[in-house]
């Protein structure tokens, strides 16, 4: 598990009202790491914030703690849970 990942996930589930269903998943390829960060509808749009605003910083975070283990981060914000088949 990556720091990104850790960083993320401790974030979006102080910022869920729901957070048992905030679910991040990592994935690496060539160098740069996929977070995905899953959370129910009605918090997604906590996590996105006005403008974007939380999700440009959640994505700062990610990439200041990626650049620490020497790799970027790309991170996706998804409605649902991982396991919806998308």
């Amino acid at each position: 598990m990556s720091r990104a990942r850790t960083v993320i996930e401790v974030v979006a589930k102080a910022l869920a009202k729901a957070p048992d269903e905030v679910h991040v998943s990592e994935t690496t390829q060539d160098g740069s790491e996929l977070i995905e960060l899953f959370a129910a509808p009605s918090d997604l749009g906590r996590m996105i914030g006005r403008r974007g605003r939380t999700a440009s910083a959640l994505r700062a975070l990610a990439s200041m703690a990626a650049e620490m283990e020497g790799s970027s981060v790309t991170v996706e914000f998804r409605d649902g849970s991982p396991d919806d088949g998308r």
